[in-house]
């Protein structure tokens, strides 16, 4: 049976209006569509609140060169472009190609929730996609130039032919349930406030995902877990990451906090909730949402 997350939420209940591409046909217009610009520190450039259109730019060829602009692909028949402003640029400067309109910076984490998500989950592509081609321009391996690849989104060494794709670090993020209706929320120590969510971890090399959801709560919360189950996945552009969600049934053991990443954890039945995510666009959202559902709370 398909976890039952809320409803409008389960990615694959919905059809993706979205097709990847790295390069336009022949009949495409490197000028129309829109566009993801992103400044140094990935904020994401909002115009009148939304992403703007290319036609939206005094001079889009001038302003955003097509060396420094990706294509992410088709919503819908329309380009999606990903571009960035130059490191030094600023203020006034980095707005200057925008025609009139309120031009706001919106950090990604602040614009979840804020913008529809198919624009945030685009958003969180640019970002991606932006800083693998700044951060792949030398080749790891002998140091020379790289360059695009014409059929792939890769870059090439010139030199030793080495092959650069974008990167993704798998993390796993994980609900443990008790059989009295109970589950496992943990206060992390990177919410200031007070605040649980599911526990989380990133895989290491040679283990599987399950692995990986035994060990970390085993490392955070000194809880033995077993029964691990797929839940569902979502891109995380912060920066690189897919979280791939589980459940997993408690168990063994009592809880002893991994100090330095956990200010908190602690069994809570879903009535008597500390402040977590509830739905809307995260995984950890999704697993509590559907945990609540299917206790009748």
């Amino acid at each position: 049976m398909s976890p039952t997350q809320p409803s409008g939420l389960q990615p694959e209940d919905r059809p993706v209006p979205f097709e990847p591409a790295v390069a336009l046909d022949d009949t495409g217009s490197n000028d129309s569509g829109r566009v993801f610009v992103l400044d140094a520190q990935h904020q994401l450039l909002l115009l009148d609140g939304r992403v703007p259109h290319l036609d939206d730019l005094d001079d889009p060829n001038e302003a955003v060169p097509f060396e420094d602009r990706h294509l992410l692909g088709f919503s819908q028949g329309v380009a999606q472009w990903a571009a960035h402003v130059p490191s030094e640029a600023g203020g006034d400067e980095a707005t200057a190609f925008v025609a009139d309109g309120n031009v706001e910076w919106v950090n990604l984490r602040a614009a979840f929730g804020a913008l529809p998500e198919h624009d945030w989950v685009l958003a969180g592509r640019a970002s991606q996609i932006l800083r693998w081609d700044a951060e792949h321009r030398f080749c790891g391996r002998c140091g020379s130039a790289t360059s695009h690849h014409a059929n792939d989104r890769a870059r090439k060494c010139e030199r030793c032919r080495l092959m650069a794709f974008p990167r993704l670090n798998p993390a796993v993020i994980m609900l443990v349930e008790r059989s009295d209706g109970h589950a496992l929320l943990a206060w992390g120590r990177q919410f200031p406030q007070r605040f649980y969510s599911a526990l989380a971890g990133f895989v290491e090399p040679g283990e599987s995902l399950e692995q990986t959801v035994v060990r970390e709560v085993k490392e955070e919360v000194g809880v033995d877990v077993g029964n691990v189950r797929y839940f569902g996945s979502q891109p995380w552009p912060f920066p690189h990451s897919l979280m791939v969600g589980f459940q997993a049934d408690y168990l063994d053991g009592n809880i002893v906090l991994q100090e330095e990443e956990i200010c908190d954890a602690g069994w809570f039945a879903p009535d008597r909730l500390p402040p977590v995510p509830r739905g809307k666009m995260s995984i950890a959202g999704w697993l509590i949402e559907d945990w609540i559902q299917r206790t009748g709370s």
